[in-house]
């Protein structure tokens, strides 16, 4: 489904230069060296450059100073080839996360993380959405899984992630955002565990988000839940010793019982990395009027 996204972009981006206009132009701006973050970006880098929209990135000193930042991210706004702006997360502790996320101009914000770009989000105006909760109701709409009255239950509450993808599942699907019309329930990781098995069990949709290894087992769910699996942590494996990624799902046997579930990895990740891209094409043609 990414695959085919990307493809939509590439056609799309191809129509605007062969009608004389430039491609869009993505700039990531990542402080540091963490190992993931660098992995995050370059998958983001090499969407871009299979959608034909040009990308650089702009690699900072852990030790910069949040106003030097901030300096980075003006010139950047200001820069008229430039349309869309990416921050990676996480960035030192030094630095408030939300003065750099609102210092990013809103309409070049691809992450969805400026407080105006929520804000709208909110009250169903169109906005940049974080790419993952997008990325996951865009999966919901392509698979067909109907949401219209269905119960949604979201487990984790990052304003990120849990709280968007909450948002999106329940709001109003006449309004801009186009949401789906679920009855939605928040759970997190101090929802207690009674409490949150009865949730879950409850659920036709299942968005799981929280950091925690297998969370969710086959016992909690019901037969024909769809379920998308958002967590991503590395363990090490017991039998071999090695080190893997899973989920926040027990996929070998919640699968026996969904109709649909995401892997991890290979899963949300690779949509998330497309609609980062999306949003980038969508910045570039202007659709969202601030």
């Amino acid at each position: 489904m990414a695959k085919e996204i990307k493809n939509e972009i590439r056609a799309e981006v191809e129509q605007m230069v062969a009608a004389g206009r430039r491609a869009p132009h993505l700039t990531a701006v990542m402080v540091g060296d963490d190992p993931a973050s660098n992995t995050y970006v370059r998958n983001k880098m090499r969407a871009a450059e299979y959608t034909k929209i040009t990308s650089e990135t702009l690699r900072l000193p852990t030790d910069i100073s949040q106003d030097e930042l901030i300096s980075n991210i003006s010139r950047l706004n200001k820069d008229d080839s430039v349309d869309g702006i990416l921050i990676q997360l996480p960035i030192p502790p030094h630095i408030s996360e939300r003065a750099v996320c609102n210092a990013v101009a809103p309409e070049k914000d691809v992450d969805g993380f400026h407080v105006i770009n929520v804000g709208r989000f909110c009250v169903d105006m169109k906005a940049m959405i974080p790419a993952t909760p997008v990325g996951v109701i865009e999966m919901i709409k392509r698979t067909g899984v109907e949401t219209f009255g269905k119960n949604a239950v979201v487990c984790g509450r990052s304003k990120n992630v849990g709280m968007p993808i909450a948002m999106l599942l329940h709001a109003d699907g006449i309004g801009e955002t186009e949401a789906c019309d679920a009855t939605t329930t928040i759970c997190h990781r101090y929802t207690p565990p009674e409490q949150l098995r009865d949730f879950v069990k409850s659920a036709d949709i299942l968005v799981v988000a929280t950091g925690i290894p297998k969370l969710i087992t086959a016992d909690m769910v019901k037969e024909g839940v769809a379920v998308f699996d958002v967590g991503i942590t590395r363990i090490r494996d017991e039998k071999t010793g090695k080190f893997k990624l899973v989920g926040d799902v027990d996929f070998e046997g919640v699968s026996e019982k969904a109709s649909y579930i995401t892997p991890v990895p290979g899963g949300v990740g690779p949509m998330t990395v497309a609609m980062v891209i999306r949003n980038t094409l969508l910045a570039a043609k202007k659709q969202i009027q601030y």
